[in-house]
């Protein structure tokens, strides 16, 4: 069912992607030639031309992913996932794709609602020539402007206006360009945050095995080893996989 849903928004991605070469020119660009055919003896040369637009757009498809992860929940819930692999002590289980995979899926249910309204209000209405391309395009960025908007800190939104030194009336007149770092810097805020209160439970129960060991006189033996076991124990008891996935859905107000 998952993928099926991925399958279905794929469109919506790839329109989606022109949005960042919509923002530097509406202008129509001249074309250049791709390959030419010379016909027999008398006919005319034929030229066969790809406009500039096109390339332009095949080319910022190519940064695709990279912008699907820091436009929606992705961020987070990698860093999350990292971080607690090694609160639990261990190197390389589960392994990065394992981490990966489950980061995209739980990210692709998260962001459901916002993909759906992008395509209800952008791609359909573009598949059925009711609007333009560049129409669409701005049409479906208001679901994902809304959603980083709710998500993004006062303060960091204020850092990179700052920088940038420009003023807007209202969010909603912020431009992506300054958007998009502030959300990330806010998702790696709050991504760490979770992290911490991930670590706290574990480095307990490291403090605890290793004051025993000391106090056995097993000082050579290193503590990490002991307490892997356990903390694998109390992660399982606790259902942590359960339980973390509840705690970054209900983040985003799920």
């Amino acid at each position: 069912m998952m993928v099926a849903t991925l399958k279905r928004f794929i469109p919506l991605f790839v329109l989606f992607g022109g949005l960042f070469w919509t923002q530097f020119s509406y202008a129509d660009l001249p074309g250049i030639p791709a390959f030419t055919v010379t016909p027999g003896e008398g006919e005319g040369i034929q030229e066969y031309s790809v406009t500039l637009q096109i390339l332009a757009l095949m080319t910022a498809l190519t940064f695709l992913p990279a912008m699907l992860m820091m436009m929606t929940c992705f961020t987070r819930i990698i860093v999350v996932f990292a971080i607690l692999r090694q609160a639990l002590g261990l190197q390389a289980t589960p392994s990065n794709q394992i981490l990966l995979g489950l980061a995209l899926f739980l990210s692709i249910f998260i962001m459901k609602p916002v993909l759906e309204e992008a395509n209800r209000v952008g791609l359909q209405p573009y598949l059925q020539e009711e609007v333009t391309s560049l129409e669409a395009v701005e049409l479906a960025s208001v679901p994902f402007k809304k959603f980083m908007l709710e998500q993004t800190r006062e303060d960091d939104l204020a850092l990179f206006m700052r920088i940038a030194d420009v003023q807007y009336d209202t969010p909603q007149d912020v431009s992506f360009w300054i958007l998009m770092p502030a959300f990330v810097t806010s998702e790696l805020k709050t991504a760490f945050q979770i992290g911490f209160i991930l670590f706290i439970p574990f480095l307990i129960l490291d403090m605890v095995v290793a004051s025993v060991l000391m106090a056995m006189g097993m000082m050579m033996l290193s503590p990490i080893i002991i307490s892997l076991p356990f903390k694998i124990m109390l992660f399982v008891l606790v259902d942590g996989w359960a339980l973390i996935m509840g705690t970054l859905a209900a983040s985003y107000g799920l």
